[in-house]
């Protein structure tokens, strides 16, 4: 996900509010650990879900207005790596404002391991993966990135095993021979068995609802008009499915075979306090979801909870 707080637990790890910034190259060491808490970091509270191309400008902002009130210190703000010198060469502005350079510096690291790792291109085919139905050119993407050197590991893996969650009784399947793929590029054993137990886990048999796109006429025509909306970017297409089962619970029409409940028979008025909790841990997309019901539906209040916060690792 491309958004600020969930792009830091997936890239650096969020753990207690903190950040190990120990292995970033040329890190200072009062930058070494910094925590990150929406609740004495009005900067973080006031980006924490936006994406990540509004974080940079919004940074830039900053520098700028310091920039106005000190006239001297004019220097071109064009590139994240222009920020952090701007941070390194104004020793006052860091004492100002010690929040903007700690942001300056996780949207750096997250700038340099997004171009190392390719990301841009892996996640536009993982949200293809999750959001589209097409065989022939998902299977083509996920090959291209595998041949690619800068693709990881990890991300390799989780290519794959997002293609054999959604395309795994498709009459054109190719799991072996990406699976191949996978051994040739040397990518460890252990990846490769996540491989079969994600399907094993969340396949098609054992799963509750539909997870990917829906396949019947009418559900595509109102996904097809949800589509025209528009999705901000190919980076932010898929929406959690916990984000359907609230809209659902929030206009009382959440299936009672699949949520049954205690107490009466009928659920008469609509909930306003919802708590929601995932055992086996939640995720920050899905707090985003959450954050997002709880804006639009006014006199509702949703939250969420869950026994950990994933990301892939």
């Amino acid at each position: 996900q491309w958004t600020y707080q969930a792009m830091v637990h997936e890239l650096l790890g969020i753990n207690n509010n903190r950040i190990d910034l120990s292995r970033v190259p040329g890190i200072s060491k009062d930058l070494r650990e910094v925590v990150l808490s929406a609740e004495n970091d009005e900067f973080y509270a006031n980006n924490m879900y936006l994406n990540f191309a509004e974080i940079g400008s919004n940074i830039k902002n900053l520098m700028e207005d310091f920039q106005k009130r000190k006239p001297k210190e004019q220097q071109k703000l064009e590139s994240i790596a222009d920020m952090k010198a701007f941070v390194e060469n104004y020793p006052q502005f860091k004492k100002m404002s010690g929040t903007v350079s700690k942001h300056v510096t996780v949207v750096g690291e997250l700038s340099r391991l997004v171009a190392e790792r390719n990301l841009l291109e892996v996640s536009e085919v993982e949200q293809e993966l999750a959001c589209q139905n097409d065989h022939s050119s998902a299977l083509q993407n996920v090959r291209r990135l595998l041949q690619n050197p800068k693709v990881t590991e990890l991300d390799a893996a989780r290519l794959v095993m997002l293609y054999a969650l959604h395309y795994e009784r498709h009459s054109s399947n190719s799991l072996p021979g990406l699976l191949t793929d996978l051994r040739n590029r040397g990518v460890s054993d252990r990846y490769r068995k996540l491989v079969s137990a994600v399907v094993e886990y969340g396949g098609k048999r054992v799963r509750g609802s539909d997870l990917f796109s829906p396949k019947d006429a009418v559900a595509i025509t109102k996904q097809f008009l949800k589509g025209l909306k528009g999705v901000e970017n190919v980076y932010t297409q898929h929406q959690p499915l916990l984000q359907e089962t609230l809209d659902q619970l929030i206009k009382g029409k959440l299936k009672d075979s699949q949520f049954p409940y205690l107490g009466p028979n009928t659920l008469r008025d609509r909930p306003q306090d919802i708590i929601v909790f995932i055992i086996g841990g939640a995720t920050y997309e899905e707090a985003l979801a959450v954050y997002n019901l709880n804006r639009t539906n006014p006199g509702v209040r949703i939250v969420l909870g869950g026994t950990t916060i994933h990301n892939t690792k």
